[in-house]
């Protein structure tokens, strides 16, 4: 049963009387088709628009929805031949980020991206999409052996943060992240990082150092959470629709903003209501950016990537 936010109930609502004429016309032989007809245009129509104005709250919501695809389902759907290849090679394989060797329109590449799950068993294994220092070193280990081999890397991103724990700090949480910034902004090969959902603070931003970064439509990008930041701000998480806002972190105010290079659009209702338009739409982007970098030299791509990074960040005097 697909979970219904507290913004779509009125489509719920429609939706409900729509199932109850069904039922009715089919019980008791009555033609409805009318009445029918009326409203699924009126709930069609109702949604267009709804989602046509979502705030940032609300765009929230869906970012977090618990049955939007995760990286696994689009890489299902995507990529052919894909290899999963495991391990930091320092002793741990963390399942908060996979990643491995796939072909996206029968192109080889590295496809690396932050897992979470759909079931309490799959998110104890993921972390619930957050990763640890050595999920950010196996990542490393991948990005490098991808510019060994002259391979194109596409990074999905979904993580609420890095894993926040003592052990992670012990282990060097920072470091790892800090090191990923570093050694991706001098990869001689092309690299596009997607926010497929949520791409929070630096456990995004250590998978996002990219010539394209992409966001689809109803994710969201930002430097702490909006629960995170009303608690500093005002002493109160409950008003993280307020800091939403002020943070900026959808994709069409990141895009103004020069912080992403595309927004992906999703299906009417979000991406968990139909994972094949979502994942075309992916690959469509994917497959024009690379075409569009693949004429690049190395040094060309790490200058750009460079001056994209530098010039980031606005301010008036």
């Amino acid at each position: 049963m697909t979970v219904v936010l507290d913004f779509e109930k009125p489509i719920a609502e429609i939706q409900k009387k729509i199932d109850e004429l069904k039922k009715m016309s089919e019980d008791s032989g009555m033609d409805l088709e009318d009445q029918i007809r009326n409203f699924e245009q009126q709930a069609q129509d109702y949604k267009k628009e709804l989602y046509s104005k979502l705030k940032p709250s609300q765009k929230l919501q869906i970012a977090r929805h618990p049955e939007r695809p995760k990286f696994l389902d689009y890489v299902n759907l995507i990529c052919e031949d894909f290899i999963e290849l495991h391990g930091d090679r320092e002793g741990m394989d963390d399942r908060a980020i996979i990643g491995g060797l796939a072909k996206i329109g029968g192109k080889p590449l590295m496809i690396i991206g932050i897992q979470k799950g759909k079931t309490t068993k799959e998110n104890l294994e993921y972390n619930f999409g957050m990763p640890q220092p050595q999920g950010y070193r196996k990542a490393l280990r991948l990005f490098k052996h991808a510019n060994k081999f002259n391979l194109p890397i596409v990074t999905l991103i979904d993580t609420p943060g890095a894993y926040p724990g003592i052990k992670a700090e012990e282990t060097g949480q920072g470091a790892a992240i800090a090191m990923n910034l570093r050694e991706m902004s001098k990869l001689n090969v092309p690299i596009i990082a997607i926010i497929t959902g949520e791409g929070c603070s630096g456990g995004a931003l250590g998978l996002a150092v990219a010539d394209r970064v992409m966001m689809l439509e109803h994710a969201y990008y930002t430097v702490i959470s909006p629960e995170g930041c009303a608690s500093i701000l005002w002493r109160d998480a409950a008003k993280f629709a307020d800091a939403a806002e002020a943070l900026k972190i959808t994709s069409k105010d990141l895009l103004e903003l020069g912080i992403i290079d595309e927004e992906i659009p999703e299906p009417i209702g979000g991406a968990h209501t139909d994972y094949n338009i979502m994942s075309e739409n992916i690959k469509i982007s994917v497959i024009k950016a690379f075409e569009e970098l693949s004429v690049l030299s190395p040094e060309e791509l790490k200058a750009r990537r460079y001056d994209k990074f530098r010039i980031m960040g606005r301010f008036v005097e």
